[in-house]
């Protein structure tokens, strides 16, 4: 095997996989598989073009070791390279996963990496604002980090050291950049929020870690109640009863009747 073992994995997409035996056209790579417990590459996706994920057409996959020749084009033996019983279900490509430091602290996502094409062993991640591999280099700034760095990872992020951001080195300025309109992720000033990460899936990274102490339980205060002075009942006067009257009796006055008495004449 004869080529430069350090590669990005932006020089590997797009590349042809050609059969040495009868001159066959395999695909292109599309993805390159990472385990990520090993740090390591190990396998090559491969697709008729590099829109067939996008318009349609399955993944080939064949082993990382059975390149012969890098070039303008991937040298293979044969069509044999072709793994059919390989699943990358267990693998990871990187790619916008994101980066912190142990206690939290955002440097950006995966944009790629570089990796040892013999060995298949990572060297350096490629973090990015945006982990968009489509952006070019001109628009958006990157920077490489040694993989010594890392402490643990997992589906979709990348814990790394403390103080880590000192030996992140820029291999690109981007557009806003130069012109004065953008920063480093973790030379933004704080606006005082913090989101919660939750490192359920991640490795410890082997510091032990004190116990926190425990919250001192503070008495509610208790409300005062005023013994109020005992007064005697005031006594209400009686109203004194008036004196009944009686309502005046309408009794008819017997009228005097005239008797006449008959006369003889």
């Amino acid at each position: 095997m004869s080529f430069e073992q350090s590669r990005l994995r932006s020089d590997m997409i797009g590349t042809q996989v050609i059969t040495r035996s009868t001159g066959r056209r395999l695909g292109v790579v599309s993805q390159l598989w990472v385990d990520i417990d090993r740090c390591e590459v190990v396998a090559l996706g491969l697709r008729d073009n590099i829109l067939s994920k996008v318009v349609s057409g399955p993944e080939q996959v064949m082993l990382l070791s059975s390149m012969r020749k890098i070039g303008d084009v991937i040298l293979v033996d044969d069509d044999t390279v072709i793994e059919d019983d390989i699943s990358v279900a267990t693998y990871s490509n990187l790619v916008k996963s994101e980066v912190i430091t142990e206690s939290g602290e955002g440097l950006g996502r995966v944009r790629g990496f570089k990796f040892d094409v013999v060995s298949g062993k990572l060297q350096s991640i490629v973090i990015a604002s945006m982990g968009l591999p489509q952006i070019p280099d001109q628009v958006i700034s990157s920077y490489e980090l040694p993989v010594e760095e890392i402490v643990s990872t997992g589906p979709d992020r990348i814990i790394v050291f403390e103080g880590s951001e000192e030996k992140l080195k820029q291999i690109s300025v981007g557009l806003l950049e130069r012109l004065g309109l953008g920063t480093a992720p973790w030379e933004r000033e704080d606006d005082g929020y913090i989101m919660p990460t939750s490192a359920s899936n991640q490795l410890p990274s082997g510091i032990k870690q004190a116990a926190p102490e425990p919250r001192r339980q503070v008495a509610p205060p208790q409300r005062l109640e005023l013994e109020q002075p005992s007064r005697p009942p005031v006594e209400q006067p009686i109203p004194e009863a008036e004196p009944y009257q009686a309502q005046p009796l309408n009794i008819p006055q017997k009228k005097k009747v005239i008797e006449y008495e008959e006369e003889d004449f």
